[in-house]
């Protein structure tokens, strides 16, 4: 059955859940029990992996997990099937991959990962963000977003945020909108940490800014006085762009001569295999909000050297495969809230060439219950489970509809 322009909940889109249970987000310590074992998520900052970051992965995914890194939406890391809580929860401490105990779950900021003036206000925002204890107390849901100037960030509704207007100056992002503040780029990260530390202080039983327009008003107002902030006539283009347009995908051409090359990991599978063989290039790798990889500061005989080795290996380098379309919850048999095998069902109309028409959403997003975990956040055609095999297909859109209200 299809059935058009349906938009889920603003408690679908935003992930809401029950209030009453508490923020059930996991964590390196707190971890979600699914059907295949308990489930451990690793905050790596700005998706800036270092070697020594991949090879610990892959240590965790083999020795505690079921042998993959599972890349999520915000540019993180989760092992799956772990059986041992403890085990993992202190081989996460030992490696070094858990800086502080009380900020496991709100080191939440993804970065755009082709900008390389970000990555000192990405080191600089995760310190801040350590230093701060009143930010604790935030849901593990609370996003910050660095945005080079693209709006590829930006469209990921952070909670926090700023996009770049010039080499010295951006916008203030509030809720995944921008604001009429600028700041410059240097004390963007103090001015993010001003924010979340104000909306702890008022946001009552709000977990994401989108949820409430009149405490973004009151958070607009409380930035406003600032003095690292100033009002601005410049604006940026809020953008809707579809998966494939906004991840970094291929050969990518730098004005150094230097080559960065994108890769997209199918359905954020990323083996500890291939995490080995990425560390012991020694190369910098940007985990991607879009479910991929970018292995940056290559020379082109090592680009093509890198391709060679990983295509086989599962990653996807070309821009006009239709797994850039293509996104899928975890399904049958990892999650027991699921009705079908959700990622056998998306492979098979991969392989079928059973998509639908792109021209109407180019997104594509299999979910196994109601819950629509890991929808992208733009138009997609929604299937949802009914049955094993059986979908409801809609076209839904992802921007959560309390944003609309800004």
């Amino acid at each position: 059955m299809e059935k058009f322009d349906h938009v889920p909940s603003v408690a679908d889109t935003l992930g809401l859940g029950n209030r009453q249970r508490g923020d059930g987000c996991p964590g390196a310590l707190k971890m979600h029990e699914a059907a295949d074992g308990f489930i451990g998520r690793i905050r790596i900052a700005g998706g800036r992996a270092s070697s020594e970051h991949l090879a610990a992965l892959a240590h965790l995914a083999e020795e505690h997990g079921d042998g993959d890194i599972h890349v999520t939406t915000r540019g993180n890391v989760q092992i799956r099937g772990i059986r041992q809580r403890e085990a993992f929860s202190s081989a996460v401490c030992e490696l070094g991959l858990l800086p502080s105990i009380a900020h496991d779950k709100i080191r939440n900021i993804i970065a755009s990962p082709l900008s390389r003036d970000l990555d000192p206000l990405v080191a600089d925002l995760d310190r801040r963000l350590l230093a701060s204890e009143e930010v604790t107390g935030l849901s593990g849901r609370t996003l910050f977003g660095l945005d080079g100037g693209d709006g590829g960030i930006t469209a990921q509704h952070p909670d926090f945020g700023i996009q770049l207007i010039s080499q010295r100056e951006a916008i203030v992002i509030l809720g995944g909108l921008p604001t009429a503040l600028s700041v410059l780029i240097d004390a963007a990260p103090q001015v993010l940490i001003h924010a979340a530390e104000q909306w702890q202080r008022i946001r009552g039983e709000c977990w994401r800014v989108q949820e409430s327009p009149e405490l973004r008003g009151q958070l607009l107002d409380y930035l406003a006085e600032l003095p690292e902030c100033s009002p601005t006539c410049e604006t940026v283009q809020l953008t809707k762009r579809a998966k494939a347009e906004d991840a970094p995908i291929g050969w990518l051409e730098r004005s150094d001569g230097r080559v960065d090359l994108g890769a997209s990991l199918p359905f954020g599978v990323l083996s500890a295999r291939v995490a080995q063989m990425l560390a012991a290039s020694d190369k910098p790798v940007r985990i991607t909000p879009w479910a991929g990889v970018v292995v940056c500061d290559l020379d082109e005989d090592e680009a093509e050297a890198v391709a060679k080795v990983l295509a086989p290996q599962g990653l996807v380098f070309d821009r006009h495969s239709p797994w850039l379309r293509v996104s899928a919850c975890t399904g049958l048999p990892g999650c027991t809230k699921s009705r079908s095998d959700v990622r056998g069902d998306a492979l098979s109309a991969i392989r079928t060439q059973a998509l639908p028409d792109p021209s109407t959403a180019d997104a594509v997003h299999f979910s196994g219950c109601e819950r629509r975990c890991g929808h992208p956040l733009h138009n997609y055609w929604d299937y949802v489970a009914e049955s094993d095999g059986d979908y409801d297909v809609t076209v839904a859109s992802g921007t959560p509809a309390t944003a609309r209200t800004f």
